[in-house]
C-alpha cells in the first residue's frame, strides 16, 4: 500500500485550466458562483431585527437587518455588516435578552470552529473559546439570554463507555470511573461579559439540546452516529433520567424543553425530532414532572411519506413549526399544541410540495411570525417572513442584481437498486440529443441526502452538454431508518454496487451513452466514488474524488477524535473491523481504476485529511494511470470561499469535457 508524506511534492499533471472550456461555460461558472445567498436566520424577542450569514461579498459573513412590520420587499432597509475575524462565519444566535450575537467561526476555513460574541451594533466583538488547536461548538442561549452553552468535543474513544450514559445508569453528572474529565466531551456555560464558565456535563460525545427556562434541567444527546440517546440532567439534585424509548437509539436531531398545554398532568414538555424505536424521524412529546418523573414519550405529529427535518416552538410552547422532508422536498406546517390542529403552509412561489428546500424556520417567541430560508434549484437561499396568522409569505433578503441565466429544473426518478432496493435521484438533463455524456454526482454524509437545491455545479456540468444524475443510495437520510442503515458496516458493499445500479439506470433509460459516464462526488461520494471506479471499472469513461476517503484505516489514524469515535457505527470498528476496512478501502484496490481521475483536496482538512487524496494521487502515479491533482489553498473539508468554489467548478468542468467528448 502506497503512503505518502503530505508535505512531499506531487509529480501529477496539475488539474486543467479553465482556459480549455468555452467562453460561455466560463462566464457561467463566474455568474453562478457570484449568485450569493442569504441563510441561517435568528430573530430578536420581538422579531423586529434579524441576523443571518450571507456570503454576497465571497465568503460567510455575519449581517443584521431590520425586518419589523415588512409587507413588500422593497421596504426592506440594506443589511449591516458586522466584522468578527477574516474567517467565514457558520451559525449564529441573537440572544433572548437581545445584547449579544454568538457566533461559530470555521478557523482558518476548517473543521474546527471558535465562538465569538458580539454586540448587535458590531463592538465588544470577542473570541469566547476555540482556537487552531481546540474545537468549541456553539450551543443554545440560556432562556435569560445571559449565558451560553459550548461544547468542547474530547478525543473520545470506541472502547469505552459514555459518560452521560453512566449519568442515567449511576445518577451522577460526571463520570463514574476515575478516568480525566479531558478523555470526554465537556459541555459549559459562559457569561459573555466576565467570561467565567461553569461545566454543565461530561460525556463522550455529548451536546447540550436544550436548558430548560430556569436552567434546572439540561436536555443532553449522546452516541454514535445514528445511535444516540438522550438524558435529562436535574442540576438541582445532580441526577440525570432517561428520555425516549430507551433502549432504543437512533438518531435525534433536535429536543426542545417548552411549558406543557393546558390541561396536561405534568408542568414541562420535551419535544423531541428522533426516529429512535421509529421508522421514520417524527415529532415526539414527553412530558417532565418535578422530582424527575417522565411521562411515555409519545408521538404528536408524523407521516408515512416523510420524515420531520425542523422543529421550532415559541416561547409558551403554543405553537410549533414543523418542516417535513417529503424525497427531498420541503413542506412546512404550524401545529397548535393544544388543540392538535395542524395547517399547511403555502403561498411561496413553487412552494410547498415542488422542487424547492427549506433549510432553517425560526418562530418569533409569540409565535406572530416565522423566518424561512428557501432555495430551489434555480434560486439560492433567500429568507422570507411567514405571518402565522394570515400564512401569507414576503421576500425579506435582497438578490442578486445579475440577472439568473436560464437554468435547468431536475425531475425526481425512482428506480430499483441491483436487490430490490427502491432508490431516487435527480436528473439534470443536459439540452441536446440523447444519449450522450453522463456524469453521477454522490452526495456526502453518507447521511446527507441529495436534494433540489441551488447547485451552480451541477448547472455547469449540464450546461456543458453532460446529464447529471445525483442519486440517493441506500445511507440516504430522508428516507426513513432502516434506508439511512441499509448501509452500515458490511452493507457499505451494497452501497457501492448501487453506484452500478444507478448506471444502468441512465444507461438502460436511453440517458447516457455507456462509454460517456463519469462518476464524481464529494466527502463520503468522494470514497464512494473512488470505490465504485475499483469495483467497477468498465462502468466509467472518468472520475473526480472531492476530499474524499481513500484508506479508511489512515482516516480513523488521522481525521478529528471526536469524528472517528462518532463514525464507528457506520463505517466499523478500526481495530474489531479492521479486514473489513481494509478491503473497503479504494487505496487497496487502486490498481483496478483505469479511468482518468481528477482529485481535489482542501489543504486545511482536518475532516478527511489530506494525505487521503495524495496517497491515492500517489497510487495512480506509481502505477502510470492518468490522474489530475488540485490543491485548494486556506481551505478545509467545506468550500466555503467564491474563488475556491470556482477553481474547483471550473477544473471539474474542463477535466470532464475532456474525457466525455
Amino acid at each position: 500500500m502506497v503512503r505518502t508524506d503530505p508535505s512531499s511534492p506531487l509529480i501529477a499533471t496539475p488539474a486543467a485550466p479553465a482556459a480549455e472550456l468555452p467562453d460561455r461555460l466560463v462566464e457561467l461558472a463566474e455568474t453562478l458562483i457570484s449568485t450569493w445567498g442569504s441563510w441561517a436566520p435568528t430573530l430578536t424577542p420581538d422579531a423586529s431585527r434579524m441576523a443571518f450569514i450571507s456570503d454576497r461579498r465571497g465568503t460567510p459573513e455575519l449581517w443584521v437587518q431590520e425586518v419589523g412590520s415588512l409587507t413588500e420587499p422593497g421596504q426592506a432597509p440594506p443589511p449591516r455588516l458586522i466584522t468578527l475575524s477574516a474567517d467565514p462565519v457558520v451559525a449564529v444566535r441573537w440572544s433572548p435578552d437581545e445584547q449579544w450575537l454568538a457566533c461559530a467561526v470555521a478557523t482558518g476555513g476548517g473543521v474546527r470552529t471558535q465562538v465569538w460574541v458580539v454586540r448587535p451594533d458590531g463592538t465588544q466583538a470577542r473570541r469566547l473559546a476555540g482556537s487552531a488547536t481546540e474545537h468549541a461548538v456553539l450551543g443554545p442561549w440560556t432562556r435569560s439570554g445571559h449565558r451560553l452553552v459550548i461544547t468542547f468535543p474530547g478525543p473520545g474513544s470506541a472502547d469505552h463507555g459514555s459518560a452521560a450514559q453512566d449519568s442515567a445508569d449511576h445518577g451522577s453528572a460526571e463520570p463514574e470511573s476515575g478516568e480525566p474529565n479531558g478523555a470526554h466531551s465537556r459541555c459549559v456555560l459562559i457569561d459573555p461579559v466576565s467570561g467565567v464558565s461553569q461545566t454543565l456535563a461530561t460525556g463522550e460525545l455529548i451536546d447540550v439540546l436544550d436548558l430548560s427556562r430556569d436552567e434546572r434541567y439540561v436536555l443532553l444527546r449522546d452516541g454514535e452516529r445514528g445511535a444516540q440517546f438522550c438524558v435529562m440532567l436535574d442540576r438541582e439534585h445532580d441526577v440525570s433520567y432517561r428520555m425516549l424509548p430507551y433502549p432504543d437509539t437512533g438518531s435525534t436531531d433536535l429536543g426542545k424543553f417548552r411549558p406543557s398545554p393546558p390541561g396536561e398532568r405534568h408542568p414541562l414538555t420535551v419535544y423531541f425530532v428522533s426516529d429512535a424505536g421509529r421508522p421514520r424521524r417524527e415529532l415526539i412529546a414527553q412530558g417532565v414532572a418535578d422530582g424527575g418523573e417522565r411521562g411515555p414519550a409519545g408521538t404528536l405529529a408524523r407521516r408515512d411519506d416523510a420524515e420531520l427535518e425542523l422543529l421550532d416552538a415559541d416561547a409558551q410552547g403554543r405553537l410549533l413549526s414543523l418542516v417535513w422532508n417529503v424525497a427531498g422536498a420541503s413542506e412546512v406546517e404550524l401545529l397548535d399544541t393544544a388543540t392538535g390542529q395542524r395547517r399547511l403552509v403555502s403561498g411561496l412561489p413553487g412552494f410547498p410540495g415542488s422542487d424547492c428546500v427549506v433549510s432553517d424556520c425560526v418562530l418569533s417567541r409569540d409565535g406572530s411570525s416565522a423566518m424561512l430560508c428557501v432555495e430551489g434549484p434555480a434560486s439560492p437561499r433567500a429568507l422570507w417572513r411567514l405571518d402565522t396568522a394570515t400564512l401569507s409569505i414576503t421576500r425579506v433578503s435582497d438578490r442578486p442584481a445579475a440577472a439568473m441565466p436560464a437554468l435547468v429544473t431536475p425531475t425526481l426518478e425512482r428506480f430499483v437498486a441491483h436487490d430490490g432496493l427502491p432508490l431516487t435521484g435527480w436528473l439534470y438533463r443536459a439540452v441536446g440529443g440523447r444519449p450522450g455524456p453522463a456524469m453521477l454526482s454522490l452526495h456526502g454524509g453518507p447521511e446527507a441526502q441529495e436534494r433540489p437545491v441551488f447547485s451552480p455545479q451541477h448547472q455547469l456540468m449540464a450546461a456543458a452538454g453532460v446529464t447529471v444524475f445525483a442519486p440517493n443510495v441506500r445511507g440516504s437520510s430522508g428516507y426513513g431508518h432502516a434506508f439511512v442503515h441499509a448501509d452500515d458496516r458490511y452493507g457499505r458493499y451494497d452501497a457501492i454496487a448501487d453506484v452500478a445500479s444507478c448506471v444502468g439506470f441512465l444507461t438502460d433509460s436511453g440517458l447516457a451513452d455507456p462509454a460517456q459516464v463519469a462518476v464524481t462526488g464529494r466527502s463520503y461520494g468522494g470514497y464512494l466514488t473512488l470505490a465504485a471506479m475499483v469495483k467497477y471499472p468498465e462502468l466509467f469513461a472518468a472520475g473526480v474524488d472531492i476530499c474524499g476517503m481513500s484508506d479508511l484505516l489512515r482516516f480513523y489514524r488521522d481525521t478529528e477524535p471526536w469524528i472517528a469515535a462518532a463514525a464507528v457505527s457506520k463505517y466499523g470498528h478500526p481495530e474489531h473491523d479492521a479486514s473489513l476496512l481494509k478491503a473497503l478501502s479504494p487505496l487497496s484496490g487502486a490498481a483496478s481504476i483505469a479511468a482518468p481521475l481528477l482529485v481535489v483536496h482542501g489543504e486545511l482538512d482536518t475532516n478527511v485529511p489530506i494525505g487521503q487524496a495524495l496517497d491515492i494521487v500517489r497510487a495512480l502515479q506509481d502505477l502510470g494511470r492518468p490522474v489530475e491533482y488540485l490543491q485548494l489553498a486556506g481551505e478545509g473539508h467545506e468550500y466555503r470561499r467564491a474563488d475556491s468554489r470556482l477553481s474547483l467548478m471550473e477544473a471539474m468542468a474542463s477535466f470532464l469535457v475532456r474525457h466525455l467528448s
